[in-house]
């Protein structure tokens, strides 16, 4: 019995594309020029990339929003604090002038800066085990298959990736 090789094989003149080399999908023959990707270590390579740009991104967007939160405050802001007593509002001990309110301004500038550079460390971290293994697996079924990829694979398995992470961030408990 003869033995067919489905496989697909790597062009001669196959060079690896440079980094993102995303092609307009619609359009005239002419224009749409697809490139492919044959190799484990090039898909691996482009889903790291695609990932680590796409989690960087979301987490620093979500950082920027508890630099906002944090500045800004929940509910009054920098406003010197209030308890009720008998009724009528009172400023709580310790809150009162302009000094205080600057301690308090250093102390939030204290944390701030540190906001955006743990979420961006914990997203490249993230990053590169979701990367690489989501890229080591596209990769071996791919060439399993036989198959080229577009490049527009990679960079859709990132937003797959980073759509998993948030969904996971909420708790599915009913409350019944």
């Amino acid at each position: 019995m003869a033995s067919s090789n489905t496989k697909t094989s790597v062009p001669r003149d196959y060079t690896t594309p440079n980094f993102p080399s995303l092609y307009w999908l619609i359009g005239p023959g002419d224009v749409v020029k697809p490139r492919y990707l044959y190799h484990i270590r090039d898909i691996w390579r482009f889903t790291l990339f695609w990932t680590i740009l796409v989690y960087e991104a979301a987490h620093l967007a979500v950082a920027f929003y508890a630099i906002a939160i944090i500045w800004y405050g929940g509910r009054g802001g920098m406003k010197p604090a209030t308890r009720m007593s008998k009724g009528k509002k009172e400023e709580v001990e310790g809150d009162k002038g302009d000094g205080n309110r600057n301690e308090r301004v250093l102390e939030k500038l204290k944390v701030l800066w540190m906001v955006p550079v743990v979420y961006a460390f914990v997203a490249g971290v993230e990053a590169v085990l979701a990367g690489s293994v989501v890229g080591l697996i596209l990769g071996a079924v791919y060439n399993a298959g036989g198959f080229k990829m577009s490049t527009w694979i990679p960079f859709v398995w990132s937003i797959v990736n980073i759509l998993v992470l948030i969904l996971s961030s909420f708790s599915i408990q009913g409350g019944l």
